[in-house]
This record gives structure tokens, sequence and C-alpha cells, in this order.
């Protein structure tokens, strides 16, 4: 016997040696009855410390219950194969530790008994690459959601980019229409003012030297004629030089309005005795009735505009020995004023632009007018809570309305 097991010695030990993977040879019973110096090794042992050890010495606590079946039904088969195919496999050293492992089981049969070798392959460097490579994927699949986020950051600022230079060329572009419409408006203004002032300006010349030569006594009464043409001229250029100031005021925003209580019947006499010098022969103005008892707390002066541009045009646009109405409709807190006239009244294809600053329709070209007194007026209006409204027929007339509060609501 003692021949037979130094027999079997001598074959375990060329095996394990002819091999440089980690050998352990295990019995029926699972002791250890071999191990090669690699595998000693790797589990940390000095020679022949594992021989006579049961097999579980190196199998993690965690897989021990299942070890002991698993190499019975091996050895039952008694086929090679690969231990723990399709899972993880781990080996326990002698200090605990554990480290993952791959294992090949070969059962083989030697004088009648029967053995299982395992060839045990430590794999800790591939898997700490394994894991290597599974953080470098996992850094490089953030790395990846980074930059595309990035890039879908950086895509949506060059569209905002787009977007803003598209708008700055809208406003650019905006500009220079706003900027040649000024231009045209210039163009308009100095040509309008020209005339307006050089026909009324060559009217008080001719009208103040013809006022010299009348000297006489008895020539008085064509003197005071010419004086009163010459008043009326001056009158008017003072309308048109307030006009193009209060244009000038609310574009710079330097209007102030002043609310202050007074009675209606003041400022409707004084727009009415100032424009009885402007009738033409036969023309009247009828008076509005019931207004001595009606006070308003509003900007006298602004309604003071607004009645003289409205009753002046109805004077300017009325042939002669016609009315003109100015009927005042009181409400709760309200009050709205008509200027009703049977002139030569507003095309239907210019109405919408009737309160256009500088338009003028084309059947009153002919009449003097800057064609800027309805566009300050609507526009104080409104500043102040207020409307003008109109309705026309041309050749039957024209009514103009303006509606403003009775009491001061502007803070």
């Amino acid at each position: 016997m003692k021949v037979f097991k130094e027999e079997k010695d001598n074959i375990f030990k060329i095996l394990s040696e002819a091999i440089s993977e980690g050998i352990i040879i295990v019995n029926e019973n699972q002791e250890i009855v071999t191990s090669n110096d690699a595998a000693d090794k790797m589990f940390g042992y000095k020679p022949e410390e594992l021989l006579g050890q049961n097999l579980s010495i190196l199998i993690p606590r965690e897989y021990k219950s299942n070890h002991h079946h698993q190499v019975d039904e091996f050895l039952e088969k008694s086929d090679p194969r690969q231990m723990g195919h399709g899972r993880d496999l781990y080996g326990q050293r002698k200090d605990d530790s554990v480290f993952p492992v791959e294992a090949g089981l070969n059962p083989f049969e030697v004088y009648g008994s029967k053995y299982v070798m395992a060839l045990v392959t430590d794999i800790s460097v591939r898997k700490n690459q394994e894991l290597e490579i599974i953080d470098l994927n996992l850094s490089l699949e953030q790395k990846i959601e980074t930059r595309t986020k990035e890039l879908k950051q950086t895509i949506k600022e060059l569209k905002d980019e787009v977007a803003k230079r598209k708008k700055a060329e809208h406003k650019i572009m905006e500009s220079l229409r706003k900027e040649r419409e000024l231009n045209e408006l210039k163009t308009k203004f100095l040509s309008l003012v020209s005339h307006e002032f050089k026909t009324p300006l060559s009217g008080i010349l001719t009208s103040a030297t013809l006022a010299g030569k009348y000297t006489e006594t008895d020539q008085q009464d064509k003197r005071e004629k010419h004086l009163k043409t010459i008043q009326n001229k001056v009158k008017y250029l003072n309308n048109i030089l307030n006009d193009f100031l209060s244009i000038e005021r609310m574009e710079s925003g330097k209007t102030n309005y002043k609310f202050d209580t007074f009675p209606l019947s003041k400022v409707v006499n004084e727009v009415i005795y100032n424009a009885n010098m402007l009738l033409k022969d036969g023309q009247r103005i009828n008076y509005p009735q019931n207004i001595d008892d009606i006070f308003l707390n509003f900007d006298e002066k602004i309604l003071e505009l607004s009645l003289t541009n409205l009753i002046n045009n109805a004077v300017k646009y009325s042939p002669g020995h016609t009315i003109i109405d100015v009927v005042v409709i009181p409400k709760s807190d309200s009050l709205s004023i008509k200027i009703i006239d049977e002139g030569m009244g507003i095309p239907q294809k210019e109405q919408k632009y009737i309160f256009n600053r500088y338009f003028r329709a084309e059947n009153a070209l002919l009449d003097q007018g800057t064609g800027i007194g309805l566009n300050i007026v609507k526009s104080h209006l409104e500043s102040l809570g207020g409307t003008i409204t109109f309705e026309s027929e041309e050749g039957k007339g024209s009514t103009f309305t303006i509606s403003f509060p009775t009491k001061n609501k502007i803070n």
C-alpha cells in the first residue's frame, strides 16, 4: 500500500507541476489530496498545508451551503466542465480575503478511486480591467451625454443668436424705414410751413402797405378793413405756431396738463368770439343752449385748443350762408360736444387717414391748412381719457364729436 501511495503521489506531482495554473485535486470526500505550488501561493498557503483539508476551506462563506451538493452531483456525472458557467466565482485565501477565479473541473480515476482536478486561475487582473472598462464606458457615456447637452446648448445659443440678429436686423430696417418716413415728413413739413407762412405774410405786408396809404379821415373804413385783415392773418400764424409747439412738446414728453375747475361757457364764449372774426359772408355759428351751469375739472387750454381747431375747420371748409351748430351733451361724469357743419365733407376713401399728421383730403388741398390740427386734438384728448370721432359725407358736411371726463382722473 505504501508503494501504491507513493506511486499516486508521484503521478499527482507530475501532473500538477506540468501545468502553470493552480491545481487542486480532491477525492470523493472532497478532501484535498494534492495542490501544486501555484495553487498554494494563490490561496496563501505553505506547501502541503492544504493536504487533508476539506475543499470548503477555499470557498467563501456565502457559497459553502450549495458547494458540497454540486461536487457530489459532478462526481456522479463525471464529465469535464467549466465550474460556475455564467456566474462569477470567488476563492477565499488563508487570510480570508476573497478574489475572483475561473475553475475548470476534470474528473478522473486512478487505481479504482475517483478524483476531481480543479484548474484554478486568479482573474483579479482581468476583473479589474473589466471594471476599468466598465468605468471607462460609464465615463464615456457620461462624457457623450455631457457633450450632447453642451451641443444642444450650443445649438440653442446659436438659434438664440440668430433670432437676436434677425431681431436686430428687423430693428435696423424699421429704423431705416422710420428715418425715411421722418425725412419725408421733414421735407413735407418744410414745404408746408413755407407755403402756410408765405401766403399770410404776403397778405399782412400788402394790407400794412395799403393801410399806410389811407391817412384821411374819410378813409378810415378802408384802413380798418386792412387792419382787421392783418389781425386775422397774425392770429392764423399764431395758431400754426401753437400747433407746431404742441407737437414738439408731445414728442419730447414735455406736455404738462393743468387741471382747473371752470365754467364751460367761459371757453365756448372765447372760442366762438374768435371764430366769428373768420366767418364768411352769411355764415353763422349757433351758440349751444343751457351751458351756464356746467362746470368742468379739466385742462382748460386743451379744451380751448380742441374747440378752436374743430370750429375753425367748420368755418374754413364750409361755404358762405351756412350754419355751424355747437351742441353740448352733458352726462353723469362726462361731456360731449358736437361741431356740425354743412361744408364739403370728407371723401369716404380718405376718412381713415383724417387723424394722420400732415394729412389733408384731396378736396381740401386748395384751402389753407397744415393737416396737424386734428392729430394734435386726438393725441391730447386720448392722453386725458377722452375721444374724438366723426361722421362725414362728401358734399353734405361733417359732424365731429369730442367726449371727455368732467372730473380729473389723471394721476
